[in-house]
């Protein structure tokens, strides 16, 4: 259930749908609005998510939430760009200086890569060592390019979770290159929840934790991230547009289970929770890809 009033993508056996959730339902928006918002990526581009919320969230839900399956709420187009190695106990994990280096480190991941909320992560027949890295997201409302900083919380339209579903070994391929090992189809998850984004205090010190199977194995507050939200946006909008509905994942804490001495791999019958506070649960079982 959200911890408040959120936007949700989904699909039915009507098609793909967004709605707004509210208590243990669903307020289908697509039904009712389709020439205003047709799709998430209008309702970003429109400034919307308010609006939305204040019109529909007094009403009766259409559906159940067990109803629906879930989608990852990428809206058509959006460019989803990672931070790596944003808190410092991952970066001493990486033998790195706990201090924040100039610049970030950034990746970008491909929409195909995502699945929803309860829809299983997908090991591939390639490698055993598919591992998790719990995240918050931001999802861009106001798009720009060399955002200040000073205005940068300006630009967030809403907050969701992401499980960054990594193939370890792929990112050894190349020297300097680990777009292969964070685009293997279906390997990670973002949802369930759009939450508005209400202002600096919303985000400023967020814990953050991951549980696998029940135990945790990630827990960090976002008050210790090496980047604040601030500057990330900052930092990417200097060398890219920002455009409504793109995605910045912002790191992962330290813990991942290719850390653990001996590592522990993601197997079929896991399930990975991430959960921040105010933003909700993502949650995800494993499965094997199935490979004809």
């Amino acid at each position: 259930m959200p911890a408040r009033s959120a936007l949700v993508a989904y699909s039915t056996s009507s098609g793909p749908a967004f709605g707004l959730a509210v208590g243990d339902g669903i307020v289908e928006i697509s039904a009712r609005a389709g020439n205003k918002w047709p799709d998430l990526r209008a309702v970003f581009e429109r400034g919307a998510l308010p609006a939305i919320v204040d019109a529909y969230a007094g009403m009766a839900p259409d559906l159940a939430l067990s109803d629906i399956v879930y989608a990852p709420p990428i809206p058509a187009g959006a460019k989803i760009l990672c931070v790596g190695v944003n808190y410092p106990d991952r970066a001493a994990e990486y033998g790195t200086a706990v201090t924040a280096p100039d610049y970030p480190s950034l990746f970008v991941r491909f929409a195909e890569s995502f699945v929803g909320h309860e829809v299983p992560l997908t090991r591939p027949p390639e490698s055993v060592q598919l591992d998790y890295e719990g995240e918050i997201a931001i999802v861009i409302g106001k798009g720009g390019r060399r955002i200040a900083e000073d205005d940068a919380l300006s630009h967030i339209a809403a907050l969701t979770l992401c499980n960054e579903g990594s193939v370890r070994d792929w990112m050894r391929h190349g020297k300097f290159n680990v777009t292969q090992a964070k685009n293997f189809a279906g390997s990670g998850a973002l949802g369930p929840w759009l939450i508005p984004f209400e202002g600096e205090e919303q985000i400023a010190d967020i814990r953050l934790t991951t549980r696998v199977n029940g135990v945790i194995r990630q827990d960090d507050r976002t008050s210790r991230m090496l980047f604040c939200f601030r500057r990330i946006i900052n930092y990417v909008s200097t060398f890219t547009s920002l455009s409504p509905g793109d995605i910045i994942v912002t790191g992962t804490p330290s813990g991942a289970g290719a850390r653990s001495d001996p590592p522990v791999w993601l197997a079929p019958g896991d399930v990975v929770e991430i959960e921040a506070e105010g933003i909700g649960v993502l949650s995800n079982g494993i499965v094997d890809e199935s490979v004809e």
